[in-house]
């Protein structure tokens, strides 16, 4: 059976939640890879939304088994309180659908506040992190000082573990003028979140490479979106986590030949959050009217997001980098209504045009954006289910954006409403 890997391929807030929810009905397992809670997926399900930032999206789905990697890294009490939400919603959540690897390292309280010091601290460049301990603890994984979720099985090795992980973290806080952490009161916090904990606890890597043998099909969820990748994306405004599909297979705990096709998301038009490049921003009517008709705000921190013509460019730059099969365009709809549509084609640097992003913080400033102009189109695509529901500019807009990425469109997204989906190609065929 075809194993899937869901990717954005921009800046994230492509509309991922809504098409792993449309693929996982086909799927029996939905394990997530990577990232930690700063990131969200909203989920619309008949009249009810749901809103994820940690589990994986075919949680809500009966019946479905669902899976948090090693890949990423977990905020324990965060995910007590998202469970407590969702069963709040009539959502059944129980070990018997829900697993994580016990080799995933933890998000701690003192996370978050070194993340929030850093952020704040004068004369440093903000990069427009969440503040919610991400980064910290994924430095503390590469620095082998994480505590992970088999730790708290053992209250020995658990305090080695603090002991280690605090003569680090002290240092620091010095330098950043917070108060030294009390170990005895952050050991006994660890000692009370296990029991909520453990019990979901598990050899993922175990669970899915038995499944994969038995012919399971099994949906790789990320987060974020690849030109936030750590190493490809635009650094140092980037997550701390690969968000590439090759992350897909480590960060679970299989083999990359495990991976049959990578669905890149791709919204119609162009945005992000936070601080960064973004060549194609608008910064006019027609960026206002892309917010606002895309209510661009984001899912876990509510800021509004920065809005942009579609970068051909960027897209082509991720779907090479992540090895996209074929892409899912989402929020085509937004784009009704404009009588001229953009697509940028290239950049303007030093003079000369260049078809891809330099890595070069410099070189990124200075690039600016060669535009396409193309017709748009009057009628409505909202809600279309098939390519005979779109206006004829619609659908060569979506043509040109594939010759331009280099990419077949395999979905196409015409609203919010996980039904409102054109299959162009079916990821999850053998």
């Amino acid at each position: 059976m075809a194993n899937v890997v869901v990717v954005g391929a921009q800046w994230g807030d492509e509309g991922k939640g809504k098409i792993v929810d449309w693929l996982s009905e086909r799927a029996d397992i939905v394990a997530r890879f990577q990232g930690g809670h700063n990131a969200g997926h909203t989920l619309v399900i008949g009249n009810q939304v749901y809103k994820l930032s940690l589990l994986p999206s075919g949680i809500v789905r009966g019946g479905k088994l669902s899976v948090i990697g090693n890949g990423v890294v977990l905020d324990p009490w965060h995910l007590e309180v998202e469970i407590a939400k969702l069963q709040g919603q009539c959502v059944d959540i129980n070990p018997d659908n829900l697993l994580i690897a016990e080799n995933t390292s933890l998000i701690l309280p003192l996370h978050g506040e070194l993340d929030r010091a850093r952020e704040s601290a004068v004369g440093v460049a903000k990069i427009g992190t969440t503040g919610r301990g991400i980064g910290p603890a994924y430095e503390d994984k590469v620095g082998r000082r994480a505590i992970r979720v088999a730790d708290l099985a053992d209250k020995a090795t658990l305090e080695l573990r603090v002991d280690r992980l605090l003569a680090h973290h002290d240092a620091l806080r010095r330098g950043l003028g917070l108060d030294p952490i009390d170990r005895d009161a952050l050991i006994q916090q660890l000692l009370d979140v296990a029991p909520k904990v453990l019990p979901y606890a598990a050899p993922v890597w175990k669970v899915l490479n038995d499944a994969r043998r038995a012919g399971k099909r099994i949906l790789f969820e990320g987060a974020q979106g690849a030109l936030l990748d750590v190493d490809f994306g635009t650094y140092p405004y980037v997550t701390s986590s690969n968000t590439l599909a090759g992350q897909a297979a480590t960060g679970v705990g299989l083999g990359p030949t495990a991976i049959d096709f990578v669905l890149g998301i791709v919204k119609a038009y162009t945005t992000r959050v936070g601080e960064g490049p973004f060549p194609a921003e608008l910064n006019d009517e027609d960026g206002q009217r892309l917010g606002e008709r895309g209510h661009e705000f984001g899912t876990v921190t509510g800021r509004k997001r920065r809005c942009g013509w579609f970068d051909a460019v960027l897209v082509r730059q991720t779907c090479a980098t992540s090895g996209v099969s074929g892409i899912a365009l989402t929020k085509l709809d937004v784009l009704d209504g404009f009588k001229t549509l953009k697509i940028c084609v290239g950049y303007e640097l030093d003079g000369a045009i260049v078809d891809y992003l330099p890595t070069a913080a410099d070189q990124q400033a200075r690039c600016t954006p060669v535009y396409e102009e193309m017709e748009g189109w009057s009628e409505t695509t909202a809600g279309a289910r098939s390519w005979a529901d779109l206006p004829a500019q619609a659908i060569k807009y979506v043509r040109r954006i594939e010759e331009l990425i280099q990419c077949p469109v395999a979905l196409l997204s015409t609203s919010p409403e996980r039904d409102d989906t054109i299959l162009v190609t079916d990821p999850f065929a053998d």
